[in-house]
């Protein structure tokens, strides 16, 4: 008497593998989808930090709140622009809300990043050109930092 397979266990062990065979795909899928978000989101980050830095750099107050935009080599159009606060009672302090446009084509919806931080730059300050004034303040601030920290009666 020959043993063989029976219909039946040949059905149940393609449907098994038909399943097994779904769920490795799916994994699969999630993860190319995992790595294409990871590599945008350090493209992102990579312009993030060349347009933090353009703005650091820039020492004019108004040339720094207007922004700039730029191409990047595979035709992205990025564009960014700043509001720029000084903090009260705070000489040559400012909180700045960056916002950064990044726009992969003219048909794509573009992506806009935001960032809150506080920056020192003395070159910001919106004293006028009275250096008298600008010196008074300075004066002013340090005086009142070194009795918050104790140094200064």
């Amino acid at each position: 008497m020959k043993r063989a397979f029976t219909l039946i266990e040949v059905l149940v062990a393609l449907a098994i593998f038909a399943m097994v065979s779904i769920v490795l795909g799916s994994a699969y899928l999630n993860v190319l989808n995992s790595y294409a978000a990871v590599g945008r989101g350090h493209e992102d980050d990579q312009d993030i930090a060349f347009v933090r830095q353009q703005l650091l750099t820039q020492p004019d107050f108004t040339t720094a709140q207007n922004g700039d935009q730029y191409t990047r080599v595979d035709g992205s159009q990025v564009t960014w622009s700043a509001a720029i606060d000084a903090q009260g009672g705070a000489t040559d302090l400012f909180t700045v809300v960056l916002t950064v446009q990044i726009a992969p084509n003219l048909q794509a919806v573009p992506r806009i990043i935001t960032q809150t931080f506080t920056v020192l730059r003395p070159t910001w300050s919106q004293t006028g050109t009275d250096p008298t004034a600008e010196a008074q303040e300075r004066t002013a601030a340090v005086t009142r930092i070194g009795q918050l920290q104790g140094t200064i009666q």
